[in-house]
């Protein structure tokens, strides 16, 4: 008979794995043995992690993916739930202000991210899930919110992920039911932009953020942004938020881009704005 589970002895370091190429930042849970779930330490590793990497001149997109079979089980259910609930109250605030204040560094974060889902998805996974701003998955992944299953109600902003991802009877019907969600499933009721072949999701990604390293940063950062507040909105209040954005964008030099880019459209004519991007590398000269 197994004994009791013990704490992970694995550095705090050793629980994230970054690899940075060719201006993409591969960042990865590193957990492999246990599901990739979130303990205490990979919660600061990560917040360290997207902190060192935010303004590096050689990272342009951040993909945010597991080690193993597993994108991220959710919480360690021993080192983040029992025993900060064995010391009290502040060790439980403790834990969930470390998971909490990553997901929203990622909520916000000044460059694109994308979530490359290559296995499960549980429960608190679903944090950095929305606070990714594209989400591939593969095929053969699963999400679930397992909570009710053991007495518990989708907490951590789980419960809210759903409600905004999904429509409100495939929310609700998640959440009270707790079975799982294939890929193919989760695509099609909007938790994730694509599902694909186990072996087509990295190439599938890396087609992705080759596309987004061609957009002019400053104005990736002003879109991830505005799509998210306009949620929260009324329609005038978006209105006139993205006017104000917009000028704002203009302060970080939109008036030099969008001159270059209207100057290429109409006078060299070598761009189409519906067929791609424009050449910002001229903007470098």
């Amino acid at each position: 008979m197994a004994g009791p589970s013990k704490p992970d002895p694995r550095p705090q370091e050793e629980t994230v794995k970054v690899d940075i190429v060719d201006g993409v930042a591969w960042v990865a849970f590193n957990r492999p043995d246990k599901r990739n779930c979130m303990s205490p330490k990979l919660n600061k590793q990560m917040l360290k992690v997207l902190e060192e990497l935010e303004f590096r001149d050689d990272v342009q997109v951040l993909v945010l993916t597991g080690e193993g079979t597993a994108w991220s089980a959710g919480m360690d259910l021993l080192e983040y739930f029992r025993e900060a609930e064995l010391q009290g109250l502040h060790k439980t605030r403790e834990h969930q202000r470390q998971a909490y204040g990553w997901w929203e560094r990622l909520r916000w974060y000044e460059k694109p991210t994308v979530a490359m889902i290559n296995g499960w998805c549980f429960g608190g996974a679903y944090g950095p899930l929305f606070g990714c701003d594209l989400a591939f998955c593969s095929d053969d992944a699963q999400f679930g919110l397992s909570e009710i299953n053991w007495a518990i109600l989708p907490g951590g902003g789980a419960s809210k992920v759903a409600a905004e991802l999904m429509n409100f009877r495939d929310a609700m019907y998640h959440a009270m039911m707790g079975e799982n969600l294939t890929g193919p499933q989760a695509a099609a009721k909007g938790m994730v932009n694509e599902s694909l072949p186990a072996d087509k999701l990295k190439d599938r990604v890396q087609e992705v953020c080759d596309v987004l390293k061609k957009k002019d940063s400053q104005a990736l950062r002003a879109t991830k942004w505005a799509m998210r507040r306009v949620r929260e909105m009324t329609y005038d209040n978006a209105e006139d938020y993205l006017i104000r954005a917009q000028e704002a964008l203009n302060d970080f030099g939109g008036w030099e881009t969008r001159k270059e880019a209207t100057k290429q459209f109409l006078d060299e004519k070598t761009f189409k704005p519906g067929l791609g991007a424009f050449d910002k590398d001229k903007l470098k000269g």
